[in-house]
């Protein structure tokens, strides 16, 4: 059961991670930006690559979701969403592929 002392620290806590979450989406965009990802792709709408809200539906609950956008980021992909290929980004780190990926599964928010 909850103290009076954690229920004022709650508050506190929460604008923190409320920070911290709008920090990683602001960093991610950004990255996105760098890498040209969103000359082909947007959060919510199809451009020459599949919205990122339609990426993260077909890819909801898959356990290896993550490591699939991973590799399809990386070393690029056809087939999955039409016939334009999305190009390989071999140059940007593991990490940072992560971080876009969880960003995108997330809804790019």
């Amino acid at each position: 059961m909850p103290t009076q002392n954690s229920l004022r620290i709650a508050p506190g806590l929460l604008a923190v991670l409320m920070a911290a979450s709008t920090s990683n989406s602001l960093a991610s965009n950004a990255l996105a930006s760098k890498n040209d990802c969103l000359g082909c792709h947007a959060a919510g709408t199809r451009l020459v690559g599949p919205a990122y809200r339609e990426v993260a539906e077909k890819y909801a609950g898959q356990p290896d979701a993550i490591a699939t956008l991973v590799k399809s980021i990386r070393n690029g992909s056809v087939g999955k969403w039409g016939d334009i290929p999305m190009p390989p980004h071999p140059k940007l780190s593991e990490a940072d592929a992560k971080r876009l990926a969880t960003w995108i599964l997330g809804g790019a928010k």
